[in-house]
């Protein structure tokens, strides 16, 4: 069967959707990824058809805003511009473009992930199959100002059915344990269909150091589109201070050059393999953007979460109750703070237990390739 598979075009909202892509094409199906071209060459590389739709989450916020500056710490300003970016540029661009490649393609299935849904309603309005893939947790709460009210304008235009109590208008490939998934989604959700987060990093070398792991291993990074140079400095100078080493990943967003010098035991890369680099780190200290998550949870590491922005706090406060983890927010973030929380979590064995037990959990999950084989059943 043809599977036509999109997203929105960045690390977060794509590679959590690629294991299920590759073990669809590991099956024997024909697959077709559509995303904005700035995301072709690795799925290319991969082997997967492309086609070029919508545009990046960067250029939305350009349209959004007439490209005034904004700022992500600002969460009530920032609320009605994501849901603007998300439910109207992004929806309506992504829309716009697939309809004509589904005339042409004809897929058997159409699976989107959750932030695009430009996609779900472009497949249904061509009476196309969909699935909805999940990229973190779920949430029936209307996460941003006038989200749902802009989905459902859309969609009327369309003339596609669009209910906005619905916590997921189709079927959904859920990636979050049951555990930490929010309570209320799972009382409302319907047709939900687990499937294990399997991380996905283009392949790249660590260091020696890293693979030999002698002595304790902190990881830090503030993921692909938060990074930000002050908040990095902070936390390498209260890391810098544990027993063991510290490898830093600043991300695109951040020049590693504008973070200055660090001790000894702590190195810095522009970019790190992070799902190869998971199995050997002993604690993660990190932004809380999911894909981070869930790749800490399924290694049974403990998390330190600095929320930044988005769906960060959600996973901060779901894996800090579970007592996987705890959080720094806002004013708490202290080099003191961090350094004391940080040795909490490596010391603490009740927190290494509820980690290890997420991931047996995340373990049992079914796995990609148990769901590309049920794929025929959707359509």
């Amino acid at each position: 069967m043809h599977v036509l598979i999109s997203s929105l075009a960045s690390h977060g909202h794509t590679y959590p959707l690629l294991p299920l892509a590759i073990a669809a094409r590991d099956a024997g199906h024909r697959v077709t990824y559509a995303t904005h071209s700035s995301f072709h060459p690795v799925l290319t590389r991969l082997g997967f058809a492309v086609e070029d739709v919508g545009m990046t989450i960067g250029e939305a916020f350009a349209e959004v805003t007439a490209g005034q500056p904004y700022d992500f710490a600002n969460r009530e300003k920032m609320e009605g511009v994501v849901g603007r970016v998300f439910a109207s540029a992004l929806t309506r661009r992504v829309a716009r473009d697939l309809g004509p490649v589904l005339e042409r393609l004809r897929p058997d299935l159409v699976v989107y992930e959750a932030a695009t849904m430009g996609a779900g309603f472009a497949a249904r309005a061509a009476g196309i199959p969909v699935l909805c893939h999940a990229f973190g947790r779920g949430n029936v709460r209307e996460p941003f100002s006038d989200m749902k009210r802009l989905l459902g304008e859309f969609a009327a235009e369309l003339g596609v059915p669009f209910d906005p109590t619905a916590a997921s208008p189709d079927p959904y490939l859920d990636i979050f344990p049951e555990s930490l998934q929010d309570k209320e989604f799972l009382t409302v959700v319907s047709k939900r269909i687990a499937i294990r987060p399997v991380p996905f990093a283009e392949p790249g070398e660590l260091p020696g150091w890293v693979r030999e792991h002698r002595e304790p291993l902190t990881y830090l990074t503030l993921g692909t589109a938060f990074g930000q140079a002050a908040v990095l400095r902070t936390a390498i100078d209260g890391l810098a201070q544990l027993p063991g080493r510290v490898v830093v990943a600043a991300g695109p967003t951040v020049d590693v050059a504008t973070i200055g010098a660090s001790p000894a035991n702590v190195t810095v890369l522009p970019w790190v393999p992070q799902a190869d680099l998971l199995p050997y780190v002993d604690l993660v200290v990190h932004h809380g953007g999911s894909g981070t998550t869930l790749g800490a949870l399924a290694s049974g590491i403990p998390q330190l979460f600095l929320p930044q922005g988005a769906d960060q706090f959600v996973n901060a406060e779901a894996v800090s109750t579970s007592g996987a983890g705890t959080q720094l927010v806002g004013d708490e973030f202290t080099v003191e703070a961090l350094l004391a929380n940080s040795r909490e979590l490596l010391a603490d064995e009740s927190v290494k237990t509820r980690a290890r037990e997420i991931a047996a959990e995340i373990a049992a999950m079914p796995a990609p390739a148990e769901i590309a084989e049920r794929l025929p059943e959707f359509i």
